[in-house]
């Protein structure tokens, strides 16, 4: 599952973060080479289904909504299979759970949660490496999962996240070289966990925010060591924390209730930060030619364009921010920015809108989408290309300031990871199977 902010255009001394070699060949993290949720190389099919345009579909085991990442001809997905086994003794359970009637999802079996190699051209899988055996204490929202979070990679290690199973560094053989427990989360409502850690250089970020002492570490990438550690005064939140170089200097952007801030990646130290975001924030921060953008849309709607480079102290209500918008903003999906456009979900819903990203002009606003009412999954892009995932059905639709449907396809699972694309193939994650579609 997984969240957002987006673009101007102002300096080209501003770089964005992973450093993915080449973008046509790897998907490295959740949204993409450049975290944008596009793919500048992308040329996939428009229509698809399951006799049309298939190349391979793989049976995953057990369930997991983490969207797989990509580097050459690999493919890295995390999931959680459920087994018939119980604990000796007592289910435990942790301080201050609670299940919510939003939120019934709950086992008393123990689960391996794995890390699944799948060769890209054929869907064959290499291995599958259980990290680690056990009852999930916590329940979840009932449409999610014990494997929301994605994994990074930089081409020669794997960093399998699992939130509260910790932390996997393994190689591309599947040998686990270290790993990290950082605890046990509660998130608010018992809704279930999803952000993913970000990756740069040599330095792995992962963001806790919860209802029992949140707080963002940073480790070094190689041995898993702490290079530093700050608490945070946040309750649940979901976004992934965002790499963003300013001035030849990164900065990580983290989106949360309270606050958006930016941390000194080398030091901790808090460089600018602001309110304004709502509830519940999951929308990842996106960033593009200068501007970084910040949205959430739970109980309100909420949407800053802000200029990085001037950012300093408390931004709130400056000229810092360039625009702001408070229309159709999503609760779950994160926006996708390509081309000089912001695009982004209205809440849940399949309804689209497309801003000018350097003015926040309205290009269109809430645009339904044929076949998508609900989606918890984020609109993947190519060049003239927006993939939204449903239930069911994934819709093609036209890339650029004119809303139009291309395809609306129908595939027979069920789809909460984001679609990922790479050259002339898109690829989704069902909620059994693994799709390999292209032309």
């Amino acid at each position: 599952m997984n969240c957002k902010p987006m673009i101007l255009g102002l300096m080209a001394a501003f770089t964005l973060t992973l450093n993915a070699q080449n973008t046509g060949t790897n998907w490295p993290a959740w949204r993409g080479p450049n975290e944008t949720g596009a793919a500048p190389k992308g040329n996939p099919p428009v229509t698809f289904s399951e006799t049309e345009n298939l190349r391979w579909k793989t049976k995953i085991p057990g369930k997991g909504h983490a969207t797989p990442v990509v580097w050459g001809d690999k493919m890295i997905i995390l999931t959680a299979v459920p087994t018939e086994r119980k604990p000796d003794g007592k289910v435990p359970e942790a301080e201050g759970m609670r299940i919510d009637a939003m939120s019934p999802t709950k086992t008393d079996r123990i689960h391996e949660f794995k890390v699944v190699l799948v060769d890209r051209t054929s869907g064959k899988i290499l291995w599958e490496k259980t990290v680690r055996e056990e009852v999930p204490v916590e329940s979840t929202h009932q449409l999610g999962s014990w494997a929301s979070n994605s994994p990074v990679t930089d081409g020669e290690r794997i960093y399998a996240y699992f939130g509260s199973r910790g932390l996997y560094c393994l190689d591309f053989n599947g040998n686990i070289l270290w790993d990290k427990d950082f605890g046990q989360m509660q998130t608010v409502m018992s809704f279930g966990e999803g952000s993913s850690p970000s990756l740069y250089k040599d330095k792995i970020i992962v963001t806790w925010d919860h209802e029992a002492g949140s707080f963002i570490t940073v480790l070094d990438k190689k041995t898993g060591k702490e290079i530093w550690k700050m608490d945070r005064e946040e309750g649940t939140s979901w976004a992934s924390p965002l790499v963003v170089e300013v001035n030849g200097k990164p900065q990580v952007v983290t989106a949360a209730t309270k606050k958006v801030r930016s941390y000194d990646l080398g030091t901790g130290e808090i460089i600018w930060e602001c309110t304004g975001l709502t509830r519940n924030v999951i929308p990842n921060p996106v960033y593009g030619e200068g501007i970084l953008y910040v949205m959430s849309g739970y109980r309100g709607n909420a949407l800053y364009a802000i200029d990085i480079k001037r950012a300093k102290g408390d931004i709130t209500g400056t000229d810092v921010i360039l625009w702001s918008y408070n229309q159709d903003t999503p609760y779950t999906p994160s926006p996708l920015l390509m081309d000089g456009l912001l695009y982004f979900l209205r809440a849940n819903n399949g309804e689209l809108t497309c801003l000018d990203a350097k003015t926040g002009a309205v290009k269109y606003a809430k645009q339904k989408v044929t076949g998508i009412t609900n989606t918890y999954s984020s609109p993947t892009g190519a060049p003239g290309l927006i993939y939204v995932a449903g239930e069911k059905t994934i819709s093609v639709i036209q890339a650029g300031p004119e809303f139009k449907i291309l395809s609306t396809n129908t595939l027979d699972d069920i789809f909460e990871a984001s679609p990922v694309i790479i050259g002339d193939e898109v690829y989704f994650r069902g909620a059994e199977w693994l799709y390999c579609v292209g032309k």
